[in-house]
């Protein structure tokens, strides 16, 4: 059984997504919120244009961390995202992107992490048909986590330094 089917649904991933200005204490202020919820931060990127950007981040409970950010006052969309598990070696990136351009895929978003060295990296992404994506992702081999999956990765940590 193909672990994103449970009960005849399909387990959704999500990311916060939250624009923001670009000037000190901006991010500070949205990871003050989500520990005062005891919400862990999994991933984060953060990306800026000019004066703004956005900050994405998977957290533990995105419903939760949506809520709270909400409550103080900070815009955030709920994002749902998907999550493949690729090669951690040159062209692994590349074997997926050719999968999706073939298919007609635009990536709206995507970043990625090593959880293995030279093994395997996670790659998020976020397209406007996760559907269609995941479809075309899972018949071409490649694994899609499920929320608890993505929730139990162990980033890889580097002891050679």
């Amino acid at each position: 059984m193909d672990g994103k089917i449970i009960n005849k649904k399909i387990m959704k991933s999500y990311q916060l997504t939250i624009p923001a200005e670009n000037k000190p204490c901006i991010l500070a202020q949205i990871t003050s919120i989500l520990a005062r919820k005891k919400i862990n931060i999994r991933s984060a990127t953060i990306s800026s244009f000019g004066d703004s950007g956005f900050v994405n981040l998977i957290v533990d409970n995105p419903k939760q961390g949506e809520k709270a950010l909400r409550k103080e006052g900070i815009d955030v969309e709920l994002k749902e995202i998907i999550t493949v598990l690729i090669d951690d070696r040159p062209g692994g990136l590349d074997d997926l992107l050719q999968v999706l351009c073939t298919e007609d895929i635009n990536i709206e978003n995507g970043y990625g992490f090593v959880i293995e060295s030279r093994k395997h990296a996670v790659f998020v992404l976020d397209v406007k048909d996760a559907a269609r994506a995941e479809g075309v992702i899972n018949a071409s081999g490649f694994k899609t986590l499920t929320p608890q999956e993505l929730s139990e990765i162990e980033p890889f940590h580097y002891v050679g330094y």
